[in-house]
């Protein structure tokens, strides 16, 4: 890929900062609500949702660039 082609550095930290809280937050929340574990303020994961939940952060992370890119990444157009 040439220099023109790449996106500003800034953009894929950016990008990549957002799909990290992001996608921390969003899954959380979706096991905890599949599990019981929402609290007023939010979630709270303990033992097997929280490897769950930290496995499942990881794969997002990893898989999805390969699968054309995280949500943070296409907005950003950081890819």
């Amino acid at each position: 890929m040439s220099e023109a082609a790449k996106p500003a550095t800034w953009r894929v930290v950016i990008a990549f900062i957002l799909d990290l809280i992001f996608s921390f937050f969003v899954i959380g929340y979706l096991i905890a609500a599949v599990t019981g574990d929402t609290t007023d303020g939010g979630f709270e994961l303990t033992g097997l949702p929280a490897i769950i939940l930290f496995a499942l952060w990881i794969l997002y992370m990893v898989g999805m660039p390969r699968l054309g890119g995280r949500l943070f990444q296409r907005l950003f157009r950081a890819i």
